[in-house]
């Protein structure tokens, strides 16, 4: 039986959002949904009334017509509506955002100044020719001036797209130049982990090869006054401005009004297998989604401070910033969780009362590993939820929480992507938590787990992660991609009708989830199907062991599992510690589980969004090459996993 690990009160319970959902779609639509269990059955079954429901329960703002809800598979075809009109619904002198960063540095805006700071540079990109359906591209730090950049953008009814300032010249012309923005917004630089960078000469690169952009604005992020001489002289004619300079103080910011489905971001996958995909998403769909998964799933409210460690290359950037639609408080964080301590991010959630904490499995592990304990050190009162993705998180990472941050909170593991901006499976804030548990399937959305033939598996059986029927926050489609032949290729060609992204998990007796990793990266020893994730639960619970990778590589007919190690400072993949990993492994899975071969790596190669890269280090043991090492954040560490003597064949 799994361990339950937390249990709201009755007083929680009874004052959250999701209740008072329940209890209007009861008094509005007669339906009895006297669980979630209830709800979710309703709302699967029922989605044009369900997502009806929600819009009228979150005050969506916007002109809704007569027709059906759905058509197809479009959502709301009569309705029109504006993104940031729904985000800067408050003009009050109520905190909007709190900007911090590792330096110490702390900023903050009323929603009053965030609207006025969105009229000024809504101006500007007026002036600089941008109208709807443009493209905006944003090359910047988690700053305000990334949040104000993006809502003068989709005020407008143009396109917004960001990657972090992270990436190399090659990893932002992969994306930005498929897109061809018309404006683009810069800092000069960043800071990270002690170090500035600069981030100016990068750009003067990127915009030698772009050709449609129109103006450069650039935000003084680590100097007061950058020099500007070599990005200008790379601008040729195309006018370079700072960022006070841009657009008209006191200007109106007016809403242009669209269709639900009119184009809002322009987010990227990976690109760790060739050119990424451009996956362009709704301005309606986005919101829906995103409002439900706050206020319903999260529990958020106005006056709530939300905070999510992230960078504007990852997907949770934009959840993020949605958090304003509900009245929340956005803490925004620049620079390493780990500078200059484990403790930085702890402080600040302390400093600023914040209710939900939200990170990745991956920061979870690494803090617990430095040996930081929380709750030690920070008062967490106001801490509501800690909300984990990413990557799965471990049962350990479970038990880690409860027992060195808070026991009283809510941990929501969450699981979706970049392909939906948003989760297929989160929290539940009236329900237990269990450990290594996600604690359902998002409300509106029909998940289920499915065998190789597309046929629904009983609970605690693997299989293929799937949804059943539409949602609104679907693609609308890839960019460049007119007639939808990659987009179906991606998501509907393994299993017709059904939609299908990559992820291998199982259902739980609880009516949860467990995912167990990346299908595509799962391993196959024997005919038998592995989950990686299971491997790195198991090994990373040892001391000695930082993170792992695991693959699967070809051998004498088969497939054999190759663990690699990155190992703490000093510690040895000796005899002793090789038998203890396997040993560990075996006594918590199976048999098949345990590594035919152990190897040391000094790092493990990751994404620019901090994921790992199993298929990568797959094709280079296996001497396949990897198209766009530009995706990743260190593509040197790939020399470490190439002509192995112990895994040649």
């Amino acid at each position: 039986m799994t361990d339950r690990l937390w249990q709201p009160s009755a007083e929680r319970i009874a004052a959250s959002n999701l209740v008072k959902f329940a209890a209007c779609v009861r008094e509005r639509r007669g339906v009895a949904v006297d669980d979630y269990a209830a709800l979710h059955r309703w709302s699967i079954e029922r989605p044009t009334e369900f997502w009806a429901e929600l819009a009228h329960f979150c005050n969506v703002i916007g002109d809704f017509g007569t027709g059906p809800v759905l058509q197809d598979t479009l959502w709301f075809a009569d309705t029109q509506l504006n993104f940031a009109e729904n985000l800067l619904r408050f003009r009050d002198e109520h905190v909007a955002i709190v900007f911090f960063n590792e330096r110490g540095e702390r900023r903050t805006l009323s929603y009053r100044q965030l609207h006025a700071e969105v009229g000024r540079v809504a101006a500007g990109l007026v002036a600089a020719g941008v109208v709807a359906g443009d493209r905006v591209a944003a090359f910047l730090p988690n700053l305000p001036e990334t949040v104000i950049t993006m809502l003068a953008t989709s005020s407008l009814g143009a396109v917004f797209s960001s990657c972090s300032p992270d990436f190399g010249i090659a990893g932002v012309l992969d994306r930005f130049g498929q897109i061809e923005p018309k404006v683009l917004v810069t800092a000069d630089g960043y800071h990270y982990a002690g170090k500035t960078l600069d981030s100016l000469t990068s750009i003067a690169s990127v915009l030698e090869q772009l050709s449609s952009v129109r103006a450069v604005v650039v935000v003084p992020y680590v100097r007061s006054t950058p020099a500007l001489d070599a990005l200008v002289a790379a601008a040729g004619t195309v006018p370079v401005i700072r960022w006070a300079e841009f657009g008209t103080p006191g200007a109106k910011l007016r809403f242009l009004r669209l269709p639900f489905a009119h184009p809002l971001y322009i987010l990227y996958s990976s690109g760790t297998t060739g050119m990424p995909k451009c996956i362009v998403h709704g301005a309606g769909g986005t919101l829906l989604q995103h409002l439900k998964e706050h206020q319903l799933h999260t529990d958020l409210r106005r006056g709530d401070r939300l905070f999510y460690f992230t960078t504007c290359g990852w997907m949770m950037w934009n959840w993020l910033a949605s958090g304003l639609a509900s009245g929340a408080t956005l803490v925004l964080y620049d620079g390493s969780p780990f500078h200059p301590d484990p403790g930085v991010l702890w402080r600040l959630a302390a400093s600023e009362h914040v209710a939900i904490f939200g990170t990745s499995a991956k920061y979870l592990a690494a803090l617990e590993k430095s040996g930081y304990r929380p709750r030690e050190h920070v008062s967490l009162s106001t801490l509501r939820s800690v909300l984990s993705t990413g990557s799965p998180l471990a049962p350990e990472g479970f038990d880690f929480v409860y027992r060195e941050v808070k026991d009283d909170v809510q941990l929501a593991s969450i699981s979706g992507g970049t392909d939906i901006v948003s989760c297929f499976c989160l929290g539940e804030p009236t329900a237990p938590v269990y450990r290594g548990e996600i604690q359902c399937a998002g409300l509106g959305m029909a998940v289920d787990v499915v065998d190789d033939a597309g046929r629904s598996v009983p609970p605690e059986v693997r299989g293929e992660l799937v949804c059943r029927t539409p949602f609104p926050s679907m693609p609308i489609g890839f960019w460049n991609d007119p007639d939808d032949t990659r987009y179906r290729a991606a998501y509907f060609e393994r299993f017709p009708g059904l939609w299908h992204h990559g992820d291998f998990a199982a259902r739980t007796a609880h009516g949860g989830f467990v995912i167990h990793g990346r299908s595509d990266a799962v391993l196959n020893p024997g005919g038998v199907r592995i989950g990686t994730a299971e491997i790195y639960r198991q090994v990373e619970r040892l001391p000695e062991v930082l993170e792992s990778l695991c693959i699967g590589q070809q051998w004498q007919g088969d497939v054999r599992v190759v663990l690699f190690v990155r190992l703490r400072p000093g510690i040895a993949l000796d005899a002793e510690l090789q038998d203890r990993i396997r040993d560990t492994i075996r006594r918590h899975t199976t048999p098949r589980h345990v590594p035919a071969c152990i190897l040391a790596v000094p790092d493990i190669p990751r994404t620019l969004s901090g994921k790992i890269v199993e298929l990568a280090v797959r094709n280079v043991v296996h001497g396949l090459p990897v198209t766009n090492t530009e995706a990743l954040a260190n593509p040197a560490a790939l020399a470490h996993f190439r002509d192995r003597p112990e895994l040649a064949i």
